[in-house]
């Protein structure tokens, strides 16, 4: 009797064998998608942690779960990578180095891609394109070559695109000034060269080519642009693409080759507190409150810096800079006194530094018995004047001379009388 029920226990057995050996599998399984654990094992194997660094140190591919463990790495609720931090970037790690595996275009739930600071070379893989759930990429302060993959200019969601401090060369693709969703776009640092799109329809906030080899006039701009930076490029033409930019907080196109008035609106714009336009061709005057609105007295302000340096500015200095914390008009072709605004916005200790030298100024109205605040730099050198006794505070490269030789002063004063 007990024989006729024996192949049911082994049977009932065998059931129970396996049933247990399902359940250990399934939670032996990774909690991630294999096609993203595949990509993952990709990744590391083009990068490496420099000497001091550990980052894949948590890398272990035979962890229950990738998406807890891993670090930098961050998935959704499907078990997909939606965030790749490559590095720590902390200071005490030296970063990664290898080059970018294009396995990364196989994580296609990928929302934020990004490459702390290290030694990673060669090019930025093409497919990163394909990745239309991209909202940031920022590959920064590497030694990354070769073009913007003309691809990403069809990311419909990308935010903010950072590619800052890297080795990358040609102009910047046309479209990628079109991304309707891209507020933040840093180049800066690079060796990119040509024209800057002529149609930038983004609605940036945040625009930085600094220190590149771009070329050619500054494009029109949306109005929402609140931050803008291309200076040291060969940039070249009028700056009337600027005056739009209401929004502007900083601007700096210092170091290229704009020539013409500065617009008058930018110093209309009270939160534009740091502006930059240094060692440009620039020409004609300073700004007026009576020519432009006689209700906007003055410019400037605490923590406000204007660097107007080394162009060719004319005229006498009106007072609506005045209110400028740091000023700086030395290296023009500025004629006259200087105004007594200036010299007590000085003595009240409101402008810190104020650099005139290596003009045509014939005078500075110093109050008598006034002392100089210790806070205050101010510079007077090689103009048409003897400098005050007990102001000397100027850098070395205003040249030891206190003034300009008579002859020079008498021509260009005849020049100034003619024109």
């Amino acid at each position: 009797m007990a024989n006729q029920y024996q192949p049911c226990f082994f049977l009932l057995l065998f059931l129970l064998f396996s049933v247990n050996a399902s359940v250990l599998a399934f939670r032996q399984r990774p909690k991630i998608s294999a096609v993203d654990l595949a990509a993952l094992s990709a990744i590391k194997d083009s990068l490496t942690d420099i000497p001091g660094s550990r980052f894949f140190s948590t890398w272990d591919f035979t962890a229950p779960d990738p998406c807890s463990s891993f670090t930098g790495v961050t998935c959704g609720f499907n078990d997909r990578v939606t965030i790749l931090s490559l590095g720590t970037g902390l200071s005490d790690s030296p970063g990664l180095a290898g080059s970018l595996s294009p396995a990364l275009s196989n994580l296609t739930q990928l929302t934020q891609l990004i490459l702390f600071p290290g030694l990673v070379t060669g090019p930025i893989p093409p497919k990163l394109g394909q990745l239309t759930s991209l909202r940031v990429i920022s590959l920064t302060n590497n030694r990354l070559t070769g073009p913007i993959p003309p691809s990403f200019s069809t990311l419909p969601f990308l935010h903010t695109l950072d590619l800052s401090s890297n080795r990358l060369t040609g102009s910047i693709p046309p479209g990628l000034t079109k991304l309707p969703s891209l507020k933040v776009m840093v180049l800066s640092w690079n060796e990119l060269t040509g024209e800057l799109p002529r149609t930038v329809s983004a609605q940036l906030l945040h625009l930085d080519l600094k220190k590149n080899k771009i070329s050619g006039p500054l494009p029109r701009l949306p109005s929402t642009v609140r931050y803008l930076s291309v200076s040291e490029n060969w940039m070249w033409g009028p700056l009337k693409a600027l005056e739009s930019l209401s929004e502007l907080v900083y601007l700096d196109v210092s170091m290229n080759q704009f020539s013409g008035p500065i617009p008058s609106s930018l110093f209309l714009n009270p939160s534009l507190t740091s502006l930059f336009l240094q060692r440009n061709n620039l020409s004609g005057g300073l700004p007026s409150s009576i020519k432009m609105d006689p209700t906007f007295q003055s410019y400037g302000g605490k923590g406000s810096i204007v660097d107007l340096s080394h162009n060719f500015i004319t005229g006498d200095i009106t007072p609506f800079l005045a209110g400028v914390e740091t000023l700086f008009l030395n290296n023009n072709h500025l004629t006259g006194s200087v105004p007594e605004e200036y010299v007590k916005s000085v003595y009240d200790g409101t402008t810190k530094t104020l650099y005139l030298q290596h003009n045509y100024l014939s005078g500075f109205p110093l109050p008598q018995g006034s002392t100089l605040p210790d806070t205050v730099s101010l510079c007077l050198s090689y103009n048409c004047m003897v400098p005050p006794v007990g102001i000397s505070a100027c850098p070395a490269s205003a040249g030891s001379q206190p003034s300009r030789p008579q002859s020079q002063c008498s021509v260009f004063t005849h020049r100034g009388s003619t024109n």
